[in-house]
């Protein structure tokens, strides 16, 4: 087994500055997804000459809608890594101060696993496209 050398108070500042950037980096993507929305909306339609009149949405706006699918699942991966990475390294960290090697060394382990990313209407997969 590893040898541990933790410094509890150096892994919760740590936390806690990955926390309010994990918040700020959130706030950020809800912004860019209803930015992408706002403009994808402002760029127009496409309307058919021959009738029956109906609007699809136009070039711009497909672009931008294929964007946001493209970049809202690694924007999820980073946010569920992010997130499993922070609660493993508090309960490792727990577990270390209750003298729980072994626990701590499952809490780490369990930690690096590769996160479950589930979006309706995907195919199904629930693995970053490149198995990052």
């Amino acid at each position: 087994m590893a040898r541990w050398d933790i410094h509890p108070a150096g892994v919760y500042g740590v936390l806690s500055r990955t926390g309010t950037a994990a918040k700020n980096l959130s706030e950020a993507g809800s912004a860019i997804q209803g930015n992408l929305e706002e403009a994808a909306s402002a760029a127009g339609t496409l309307t058919s000459q021959y009738g029956p009149y109906t609007s699809t949405v136009g070039l711009v706006g497909s672009a931008l809608s294929q964007l946001a699918q493209h970049w809202g699942r690694d924007l999820l991966y980073i946010a569920e890594r992010t997130s499993k990475s922070m609660e493993g390294a508090d309960e490792a960290t727990r577990c270390y101060l209750a003298g729980s090697l072994e626990q701590a060394a499952n809490a780490q382990r369990e930690a690096a696993r590769e996160p479950k990313i589930d979006i309706p209407g995907t195919d199904g997969t629930n693995q970053h496209p490149e198995g990052r």
